[in-house]
């Protein structure tokens, strides 16, 4: 695969470049090449289900997989369509299918479009009171893209975006207990926060000539503190969540991984080495299936 038509932090380049061309625009737009971004969608689904404790769930889950997945693909598509202007003027994204030429808007729109009724097939299959609760999210998905023209702190949005899977999850099962859900939801924002600045931080300089806002760019020298203060506060309103369903110090005991790996990114953070960046970025995979495993284990010990 030619270096014009995948962004430097695509990953499985070979599976990618196996594909036709034609094809393989449309998989990049959706970045089906970057799979980290719907495990960072995925994940917190699975801890509203977890933590709202009625056991596996793994039908329901597979379900939000391929909604993660879906959805994930639309918004990205979404946000190229309307940051094409801006995506040709910054080195990493420039090479975007929309941003080259490589795939026409109508085209796009046509491929969010079938991508949505993927998400629409997902919507379907849970009970509405967690159907009414993802089609609520629409109106933040749709306002992301312009956050970063009028905030410095379009990563907070994205929080709001991209971890409404943890009330999904959460009423798909149960409707009860919305002090717990908004304790999770609160921390996985800030988990978001705390992700996404330091996957900015590979774009300050272009964001900075272009007039692109970001948390990283606000933080200046203090990102890396920044970064930590984010995951502080995550793990204490995760820990509030915790404590809000078992009312059991030991349960907090179940994010002390999840707190330690949250700490290595934030201590270990270079932000003048973009691949140090993207891999703490990546990592989160990991923070996620850490934090997946504290909500298992505190939402199904039968002590609620």
């Amino acid at each position: 695969m030619s270096a014009e038509q995948i962004v430097p932090d695509s990953e499985h380049r070979g599976l990618v470049a196996r594909l036709p061309r034609r094809v393989r625009d449309f998989a990049l737009l959706a970045r089906f090449d970057r799979p980290i971004g719907w495990w960072l969608l995925f994940w917190p689904c699975v801890w509203g289900v977890w933590l709202a404790g009625a056991g596996w769930q793994l039908v329901l889950l597979a379900w939000l997989l391929l909604g993660a997945i879906a959805m994930r693909g639309a918004g990205c598509v979404y946000n190229d369509i309307v940051d094409a202007d801006l995506d040709r003027q910054v080195a990493r994204t420039a090479a975007r299918p929309v941003a080259s030429g490589r795939i026409s808007a109508r085209a796009a729109w046509a491929w969010l479009l079938a991508l949505s009724l993927v998400g629409l097939v997902v919507l379907v299959q849970l009970r509405w009171q967690a159907e009414v609760v993802a089609l609520a999210s629409l109106a933040l998905v749709a306002a992301y893209p312009f956050m970063k023209r009028i905030t410095w702190w379009p990563q907070a949005w994205l929080g709001l975006v991209f971890t409404w899977g943890a009330p999904v999850g959460w009423f798909a099962l149960r409707d009860d207990g919305l002090e717990v859900l908004a304790a999770l939801y609160a921390g996985s924002i800030f988990w978001c926060m705390g992700y996404d600045t330091i996957y900015a931080v590979q774009d300050r300089e272009d964001d900075a000539l272009v007039g692109v806002r970001s948390s990283a760019l606000r933080l200046g020298e203090n990102v890396g503190r920044g970064v930590i203060a984010f995951y502080a506060l995550a793990l204490a309103l995760w820990a509030l969540a915790f404590w809000l369903l078992r009312h059991d110090w030991l349960a907090l005991l179940a994010l002390v991984p999840a707190a330690f790996q949250l700490l290595w990114q934030g201590m270990t953070l270079d932000p003048a080495d973009g691949a140090n960046a993207l891999a703490r970025f990546r990592s989160n995979r990991f923070a996620g299936a850490l934090v997946a495993a504290a909500c298992f284990v505190v939402g199904n010990a039968g002590l609620t």
